[in-house]
């Protein structure tokens, strides 16, 4: 009889441990399970918060935003909130918020935003969140650090007050209008361009592009320009100007012009790239349609960026 009774509390022992491991693996498989559901959350990338990410805005101005979402399952949509910090001081209370939901049921998306920074903002450091609202019910918050300036505030203000174009040393191009609307720039023809900006100081450096727009290139600052994509006609830097003032591709000094203006033709088989030219005949950069005459300035003390653009027709 006591061998029959330990026999059967030892069925009984293996019954329950079976059953415990059982508990514990059906367990162990739902926390598994739920994990996995919790690691289902959207991802960003290549985060730009200004021109040329400089993480810097100016009330009442144009504010560039951009990033690359992927979703975990869909996109729901994408907000933007612009919030003070408990540790800074501001003239007011003041927010910003923005939801897009055109990217709702993609995977994917590049939202690439410029918006206006609102008329009643409190200048100030703020919190940047970027927020993407998931379809499976997650969701991915970013913070990063903006800091708002009032107009006269900004440390510097580039703003062209010159921008000319010249077809054979002819103006084609100056204070917003074309001399010759049915001109076009034909194989052996000489570009030049002058192009002056206001409010510059420190270090900077300046960019003049011609862009085909079949190359679908459109850099908004320095740091983005894909040099295999562009041709440059001419590159031109500052250093060390201690107080806010003109800075020109052909800089004058009152009596004399103390640079030549600079000349590219159309069809030359090397760009005027620093320090080295770039070979177009290589990269196949002239061909026939529309161009982009862009300038690019990027001031390096400070981080401020500005671009202005023309375009321009080619009949090669």
């Amino acid at each position: 009889m006591i061998k029959i009774k330990s026999e059967k509390m030892k069925t009984t022992k293996l019954i329950l441990a079976s059953l415990f491991a059982a508990i514990a693996f059906t367990s162990c498989s739902n926390d598994d399970s739920e994990q996995d559901q919790e690691a289902a959350v959207p991802t960003i990338d290549k985060i730009e918060l200004g021109l040329g990410n400089n993480e810097a805005a100016t009330i009442g101005q144009d504010f560039h935003f951009n990033a690359e979402v992927t979703a975990a399952d869909k996109i729901e949509n994408v907000q933007v909130k612009i919030i003070q910090r408990s540790t800074e001081t501001y003239s007011k209370v003041w927010s910003h918020e923005i939801t897009w939901t055109q990217y709702a049921d993609a995977k994917n998306a590049t939202v690439h935003k410029h918006f206006d920074i609102p008329e009643d903002a409190a200048e100030g450091k703020y919190d940047f969140i970027i927020i993407v609202n998931d379809k499976n019910g997650s969701k991915l918050e970013v913070k990063k650090n903006l800091t708002i300036y009032k107009l006269e505030n900004i440390p510097v203000n580039p703003v062209a007050s010159v921008f000319t174009v010249f077809i054979n040393d002819a103006f084609l191009y100056r204070k917003g209008k074309f001399s010759n609307a049915d001109a076009k720039f034909k194989n052996n023809d000489i570009f030049s361009s002058q192009v002056t900006l206001e409010g510059v100081k420190g270090d900077g450096i300046m960019y003049l592009l011609l862009i085909n727009k079949n190359n679908k290139h459109n850099p908004e600052s320095v740091d983005q320009i894909d040099f295999s994509k562009v041709i440059v006609y001419d590159v031109f830097e500052h250093k060390n100007v201690a107080d806010a003032g003109q800075f020109s591709n052909v800089p004058w000094d009152g009596t004399n012009f103390t640079r030549e203006t600079p000349k590219l033709t159309i069809g030359a088989a090397k760009d005027n790239n620093v320090p080295v030219p770039q070979d177009l005949t290589a990269n196949k950069s002239w061909t026939s349609g529309s161009y982009t005459f862009l300038v690019l300035y990027k001031n390096t003390t400070y981080n401020i960026n500005f671009s202005q653009s023309l375009e321009l027709p080619f009949a090669l």
